[in-house]
């Protein structure tokens, strides 16, 4: 009878763990919806792609600004919305969720330091997350109070802790609650762990706020020159250039000439393949300045796709709805 009582009092942990175990597998994410967004994106793209390919050659005739032909022109519109399809989604929903990351880990030192200050009032480790989890800690909340509903019905710290890290899974997270496991595991007073702990955290989390607020005004430089830059084209399209036109069409129909033979030529076909080159040069700096901004801001590439895709999109629309078609006159000698 002492046997099997034993052997079923040693049998239960290990089948709650076993349990437990389970659980963590399943909070594990699968595919992340960024992922899937960048693998949708990239099969639109591809589609994109080819419909500007057709384009250009001839074969199709699908158009974005009504009364052009095939050409250069409808192909660029589809792979500026390749692009777009490609680093917009995928750039909104990772960004998405790094501010929703940096939003969780922001309460996490309150947190902590709830648990350290119950701790020091003599509390156990549970006992003290128990207590803490009566708090409110924004989207931390949710989790916490499961974590401390656990440990009220028996779940050891541990596991509990584990089960906390899997859930929320962000790498401040991660590496806090496994330095709260070892501590506690190796004894000793864990309230002034957590306390260390909280006010590294807290220190690391200021200086990433100030290194995003100092590198604001480079990012509102890089904005502003870009869309100075479309100004700038602009004014060139609807002002320097008809100008110019006009009156270069008035010298070359003066009938001005020397020897029987015009002497002034004026030809104004290079101008289409000069907007063509301001389209092509919008393109790269969206592109390139939208990857800087979000590098220099916090040193993500999701960032910088986010900035590309607002950049691409209002540099495109600008260049094709608003800077103004220019009708290169017919000149005679």
């Amino acid at each position: 009878m002492a046997t099997a009582t034993a052997s079923s009092n040693v049998t239960a942990p290990r089948s709650l763990n076993t349990s437990l175990d389970l659980d963590i597998d399943k909070a594990r994410p699968t595919i992340v919806p960024e992922r899937i967004a960048l693998y949708a994106g990239l099969a639109v793209g591809v589609v994109m792609f080819a419909i500007g390919f057709l384009n250009y050659f001839g074969i199709a005739n699908i158009l974005i600004r009504p009364g052009e032909g095939t050409g250069a022109n409808p192909a660029v519109d589809f792979f500026v919305l390749g692009v777009l399809a490609i680093v917009g989604p995928y750039g909104f929903l990772a960004s998405a969720h790094y501010r929703k990351i940096s939003r969780i880990e922001s309460r996490l030192p309150d947190f902590l330091r709830d648990v350290a200050e119950a701790g020091r009032f003599g509390m156990t480790l549970p006992d003290a997350i128990v207590v803490a989890s009566k708090g409110r800690y924004d989207l931390l909340t949710g989790e916490i109070k499961k974590m401390a509903s656990q440990l009220e019905w028996g779940v050891p710290v541990a596991t509990a802790l584990s089960l906390f890290k899997e859930r929320v899974n962000t790498p401040l997270v991660n590496r806090t609650v496994s330095i709260i496991i070892k501590a506690n595991e190796a004894g000793g007073n864990v309230a002034d762990v957590l306390s260390m702990v909280a006010r590294d955290t807290r220190d690391v989390q200021i200086t990433t706020q100030e290194r995003q607020i100092t590198m604001l005004t480079y990012l509102t430089v890089i904005y502003i020159s870009f869309y100075v830059f479309l100004v700038t084209i602009y004014i060139m399209a609807a002002v320097f250039l008809p100008q110019m036109i006009t009156a270069g069409s008035g010298i070359a129909s003066s009938g001005t000439s020397v020897g029987g033979a015009s002497a002034i030529s004026l030809n104004f076909s290079s101008i289409p393949e000069l907007f063509l080159a301001f389209m092509v040069a919008v393109i790269v700096h969206a592109i390139g300045d939208g990857i800087m901004s979000g590098v220099i801001i916090n040193g993500r590439l999701s960032e910088g796709f986010q900035h590309a895709t607002v950049m691409l999109a209002s540099g495109w629309l600008f260049m094709r709805f608003a800077v103004p078609n220019l009708v290169i006159p017919s000149v005679t000698s």
